[in-house]
């Protein structure tokens, strides 16, 4: 039998590899840059000059400047998958994950601040991430008021709290927070003040 040639497959996974590390490497200076500068202002060589490769190399993975905006949200969103699942644990456990997702974020500051400005720059109509934010602040939005109306209907909403305005109202909350605590030089704890809001609408036991 003659000899089988395994360089070729050994040097294929060599090379990819290497190309999901460098791609790893373009998607952790964007989240800096898009974080500091916005969307706008950021630039693909500014980006590539973060990590020492040329532009020409950037855009072998990321083509434009919307397409790695986009994979930088993708997995923006990807690393917080976990904390929500399973959904059909409850209401209470959807509320615990929130709660953990405010603290994981704050261990990442870079990604709050990516929030934070890409999510008002993205107000305006035709800019990249419209769509995206347009999307996710519907889908969370609904998704508490789906919380809150069966805490409701489980007798742990306290009385006179309106699930749907209460969800808004959440949200409302975090987002502000998440401002107030980048300009404080984060001297808070933004799941504490959560946690204590969440405690006056709910009968639930959150510590």
């Amino acid at each position: 039998m003659p000899p089988t040639d395994t360089s070729r497959p050994r040097k294929e996974r060599g090379e990819y590899a290497k190309s999901a590390l460098r791609r790893q490497e373009i998607l952790d200076a964007a989240l800096t840059v898009f974080a500091a500068s916005g969307y706008r202002n950021a630039s693909l060589r500014e980006i590539a000059d973060r990590i020492g490769i040329s532009q020409q190399g950037l855009t072998y993975h990321f083509p434009t400047k919307d397409a790695l905006l986009g994979a930088v949200l993708h997995a923006r969103g990807e690393r917080d998958r976990d904390l929500f699942e399973p959904h059909e644990a409850g209401p209470e456990h959807y509320l615990r994950a929130l709660l953990h997702l405010l603290e994981r974020n704050q261990g990442s500051p870079g990604l709050v601040e990516l929030h934070c400005t890409l999510s008002a720059e993205a107000t305006t109509a035709g800019h990249p991430a419209h769509e995206y934010f347009q999307t996710r602040y519907t889908g969370v939005v609904g998704r508490l008021h789906h919380v809150l109306g069966e805490l409701r209907d489980l007798g742990q909403l306290r009385e006179g709290v309106d699930p749907a305005r209460c969800a808004r109202g959440l949200v409302a909350l975090m987002d502000g927070l998440q401002v107030q605590w980048l300009l404080s030089g984060r001297s808070f704890d933004m799941a504490a003040d959560v946690r204590a809001h969440l405690v006056s609408v709910t009968t639930l036991d959150l510590t």
